[in-house]
């Protein structure tokens, strides 16, 4: 559960540890009583006259239970104030709290977060190895292919169209306002034009141009009628609607039929003309520009821009989402391929070892004062009263060891002294 204002968590099996540690302490505590009995009865055997053995149980007991005693002032002093009493130096980690978390940071980064240190062990690691024997198996590719559609899919989502569209637009914009059109396009044509690619353009406008002659000849004499000045008769202009249309006609057939014919040379030359002054005329050239420029800023031309993202964007998610969709394929073959030349290829796998380390190491050292401080600030936000209980939690049982130990060690070191001393005596 959440320690209000602690930064830190109580759970379930923090409260399991504490129950060890209280049974802990029930077990060390006892212990100090049981020695305590035992020099009771030591002292009262021997003023009865029991003998001289229970003079040395009696000196084993006296000092077990002064080990005791001086390991449970050291394990208490450590997590609060033996007894309640404020015995300088006592209740360490409440009151040492951010002190400890200052040394901490300083540890983890001088002895984990040193550039040679994170350089050695990743070394050591051999990452490359280990990920192109990984990438190589089918179905870790295709566990990466399905983590790489669902990262592309999170941030397609996550990412506004409105927004993306205005920076696709503005950089379709600016990169055609950058480029001047009138000298390429030129090129183009002229290149177009020498290698007659022009021909069955114009072939295909004559073709187009005769059927549709043939099949409105109505609308093409009511045309010419309609222009004709009110005060001719009618006969006659219907005459000269008859005239032109065959003439028309005649024209546009013999174009058709006749690749010599003087109207394709004039197309020849005009397009010929026109290619040069798109590479050489200034004038041409800027009406070219305000042409592109009035085009760019029409509201139409700036939707088209903007709806290609829109169509990107849905094509890439069904993609993505697709498992058989070419994307997928093909992102799975990738990893495949990579896995089998990482484990094949020893320089490429020097390679991408070279670069996880010089990332790593530009990471740990770059940002090692963020890291550290982070360790520092985050204990010091803690509590320092649930903080000593989380840590009693962890390591007070092995702590009790401690209690448990000093009174048999101070047991049996009394006894050894008290031997020592009779023998010296005797």
């Amino acid at each position: 559960m959440p320690v209000p204002g602690a930064g830190l968590t109580y759970s379930a099996a923090d409260a399991e540890r504490r129950r060890g540690v209280r049974r802990m302490k029930t077990l060390a505590t006892g212990l100090l009583l049981a020695v305590a009995v035992v020099y009771g009865l030591a002292k009262w055997a021997g003023a009865a006259g029991a003998g001289g053995w229970t003079a040395y149980v009696a000196a084993a007991a006296e000092a077990g239970m002064v080990g005791a005693l001086a390991d449970w002032f050291a394990v208490t002093a450590l997590f609060r104030h033996p007894m309640g009493l404020p015995v300088p130096h006592t209740a360490i980690i409440p009151t040492k709290k951010d002190q400890l978390g200052q040394s901490l940071g300083e540890f983890v980064g001088e002895n984990f977060l040193s550039g040679d240190v994170v350089r050695l062990r990743l070394r050591a690691v051999g990452i490359g190895t280990r990920l192109g024997a990984w990438l190589s198996r089918p179905e870790h590719a295709d566990r990466v292919t399905a983590e790489l559609a669902t990262a592309l899919r999170g941030a397609l989502t996550v990412l506004r169209d409105t927004d993306v569209q205005a920076v696709v637009g503005e950089a379709i914009t600016r990169r055609a306002d950058a480029v001047e059109l009138a000298p390429g396009a030129g090129a183009l044509l002229e290149k177009v034009v020498a290698d007659g690619g022009h021909r069955r353009v114009v072939d295909l406008v004559c073709v187009r141009a005769h059927d549709w002659l043939v099949t409105h000849q109505d609308s093409v004499m009511e045309a010419v009628a309609g222009g004709a000045p009110g005060w001719t008769p009618r006969f006659v202009d219907r005459k000269v609607g008859e005239r032109v249309y065959r003439e028309l006609l005649r024209f546009v057939t013999e174009m058709r039929d006749m690749p010599g014919h003087p109207a394709r040379g004039a197309v020849d030359r005009f397009l010929s003309d026109f290619a040069s002054d798109l590479r050489s005329d200034a004038d041409t050239r800027a009406r070219v520009e305000r042409l592109k420029s009035e085009l760019l800023a029409r509201g139409e031309v700036q939707d088209v821009i903007a709806s290609v993202w829109s169509s990107v964007r849905a094509m890439i998610v069904a993609a993505a989402e697709d498992e058989h969709s070419e994307l997928r394929r093909r992102t799975r073959a990738s990893v495949l391929s990579l896995g089998t030349r990482m484990t094949d290829d020893a320089r490429l796998r020097a390679k991408i070892d070279g670069w996880l380390e010089d990332a790593a190491v530009y990471v740990v050292t770059t940002y090692r004062d963020e890291i550290t401080a982070l360790i520092t600030d985050t204990v010091a936000s803690w509590d320092a009263e649930h903080t000593t209980r989380k840590i009693e939690a962890h390591i007070g049982r092995d702590l009790q060891f401690i209690r448990i130990n000093g009174t048999v060690v101070g047991a049996l070191a009394g006894l050894l002294i008290f031997t020592a001393s009779r023998l010296l005596g005797a």
